[in-house]
């Protein structure tokens, strides 16, 4: 009866793994708002990492985050290392280019909890006297990311941090 479970136990285990495998070898998240401010004003608070900590989600997982900037102060170069807590990690953000004043790109270096690097972009549509402000995030889902995708959904949890940042950044934007 002891072997019988055992091996049920084995084979549940290796199927889980298997199944693993199968999962896409990349990820994206995305998430929108509509802002009642236009592109010149929510532009710098995107492409100015000083201004974008000031809304940014993941910098407040962590009041006592140390941060150091280098490179320019906004624009392509500019970036800042990051480390937190469990909740924040270790890392980096750099800007990487972008097109004034409708989009950043960005990548994220992370370094704990888990390596990787993800290509991030914020895309603003005007959209009258608002903007429809978009934050994507993409990059490749290694073996470690599927297994744990099969219990915690990965979109949600990213999602709702997104959606976190794009509120806070519409609440700075508007009372500006």
């Amino acid at each position: 009866m002891l072997k019988s479970i055992a091996l049920i136990v084995v084979l549940a285990v290796a199927a889980l793994l298997l199944y693993a495998t199968t999962r896409p070898d990349t990820f994206a998240v995305q998430r929108s708002t509509v802002v009642q401010a236009g592109t010149d004003k929510l532009f710098p608070l995107i492409n100015d990492l000083h201004q974008f900590n000031t809304w940014n989600p993941y910098a407040k997982k962590d009041p006592a985050m140390q941060t150091s900037y280098r490179g320019p102060a906004s624009g392509p170069g500019a970036a800042f290392d990051f480390s937190g807590n469990k909740d924040a990690g270790r890392g980096s953000v750099e800007v990487t280019g972008g097109q004034a004043p409708t989009r950043v790109d960005m990548v994220l270096h992370m370094i704990e909890p888990f390596e990787g690097r993800n290509q991030i972009s914020f895309t603003l549509a005007p959209q009258g006297e608002a903007t429809q402000v978009t934050w994507a995030m993409h990059g490749p889902s290694p073996y470690i990311s599927k297994l744990i995708g099969i219990f915690i959904d990965m979109d949600h949890m990213i999602g709702r941090d997104f959606e976190a940042g794009l509120a806070q950044l519409k609440a700075v934007a508007e009372t500006r």
